[in-house]
């Protein structure tokens, strides 16, 4: 984690002090549990409770003698509990507490990424609903295809980031599994019932089978949603991108007072927010493919997968959040430029109506659909290929073959509105997901 791309909250979560604390509250339930099987006296059980303290340099300074942290840990705090910490791990292996707290600690963050993703859901609903109707140009294979609006555009990647939003839920559920079963999973020094007595104590569930470790296939699927979302992200950062290019310039993202956009060129407005969330999206997806290469583990359990885990779950959790706060603000404040829109439908000369165009004279015309085709695309490609070839409306209206189509026929296929009635339609299809949304946020 680099303090660039991520929250002072999301440092705290993933810090070392609050690692070991989680560590030391799996302690102190497990000696609970101890102590009313009364195997640990009371008197035990309260001075471990109140003197179970450690500090993070103490901790680093005796790993750096013995090389693990948890032994590192359990050292330090036995230094400040005295006798009693005998108590203390025990029956457990070092994975009970370190696995267990790494997923309470990605429950705990992930929740902050879903706090994240609810805001930015509202944000792109409201943009979508507020430029529903803005017309502009949609594009296939980079080219003029049919009119569209900004709002649909926009609604497009509501529904996306929603199911993703759907996606986080089921991922935080299946991470949300802790194992206190002992060196290889057999509960050979400890009782499963002490492992639901801490667990519940967590709000984790009781991993079913487990080796040393709890499964690995849970964090893949979990950084796997967390690559999707991404990628969301991503897709919705390059449309702003595509859309911000000087021949269009139909949205920009937020431009601030005293921002430069380059050293060389005082005139330079560049989307250097939505390239930055492009890039991370990247790296997220890095991070979920080692999380899958961490599944195959050696037997019981080796520890290839730990050291890549200290970087790509504090690292992606990080990026991500940074990248959902980001787009907010992009969604919330960017520029959207109607008059430039309107610029770019009317650059080809209507040749976005010519599938409508199509329709209407095979139905007028009462001719096959191969022959209607032909009349216009010959029109259409001499519109590309001469500058001053027209527009597809005068040419078709001036067609002898099409003389009998009446004014208000060729007003319907050159209407950019008319298209917004189907797109009324497929909003009022999403409004049911919507309010969905708002009661699982509640």
């Amino acid at each position: 984690m680099i303090e660039r791309y991520s929250t002072p909250q999301m440092r705290e979560l993933w810090g070392l002090n609050h690692k070991f604390e989680v560590w030391r509250e799996i302690e102190i339930a497990g000696v609970a549990y101890w102590k009313n099987q009364g195997r640990v006296p009371e008197e035990d059980f309260q001075q471990i409770r109140n003197k179970a303290s450690f500090t993070v340099e103490r901790i680093n300074q005796i790993e750096n003698e013995v090389h693990h942290d948890v032994i590192a840990f359990l050292t330090n705090m036995a230094e400040n509990i005295g006798p009693a910490s005998r108590h203390v791990h025990f029956g457990f292996t070092s994975s009970d507490v370190g696995d267990t707290a790494l997923a309470y600690i990605i429950r705990e963050v992930a929740l902050v990424i879903k706090d994240r993703m609810e805001d930015l859901l509202e944000s792109l609903y409201a943009r979508a609903q507020e430029t529903r109707e803005n017309i502009v140009v949609g594009r296939t294979h980079g080219i003029h295809a049919e009119p569209t609006t900004l709002g649909l555009k926009l609604l497009g990647y509501y529904t996306e980031t929603q199911r993703n939003y759907e996606r986080l839920l089921l991922a935080i559920e299946d991470i949300s599994y802790g194992k206190i079963s002992g060196a290889v999973g057999t509960y050979s020094q400890l009782p499963p019932e002490l492992e639901k007595f801490v667990l519940d104590q967590l709000g984790l569930k009781v991993e079913p089978v487990s080796t040393q470790v709890i499964p690995r296939d849970r964090h893949a699927f979990f950084l796997s949603v967390l690559s999707l979302i991404a990628q969301g992200l991503s897709r919705l950062a390059q449309e702003i991108r595509l859309l911000q290019k000087t021949e269009s310039r139909e949205v920009e993202e937020p431009f601030q007072k005293g921002q430069k956009g380059s050293s060389a060129m005082p005139h330079k407005r560049n989307p250097i927010l939505s390239e930055r969330i492009c890039g991370l999206a990247r790296v997220i997806q890095g991070y979920s493919q080692t999380a899958s290469m961490n599944i195959g583990l050696w037997h019981e359990r080796d520890i290839s997968h730990s050291s890549a885990e200290r970087i790509i779950l504090p690292d992606a959790t990080s990026l991500l959040e940074y990248m959902l706060i980001k787009m907010k603000f992009i969604v919330d404040k960017m520029h959207i430029y109607p008059l430039n829109s309107e610029k770019v439908i009317n650059e080809t000369g209507g040749l976005l109506y010519s599938s409508r165009a199509l329709l209407v004279i095979t139905e007028e015309m009462k001719i096959p659909r191969e022959d209607a085709y032909a009349i216009v695309q010959g029109h259409a490609m001499d519109i590309w290929e001469k500058p001053s070839g027209g527009n597809l409306r005068s040419r078709l209206e001036g067609d002898p073959r099409l003389q009998q189509i009446s004014q208000e026929k060729w007003d319907y296929v050159f209407d950019p509105r008319s298209f917004l009635l189907e797109i009324t339609r497929i909003f009022e299809r999403v409004e049911p997901f919507v309010k969905r949304t708002s009661n699982a946020s509640a």
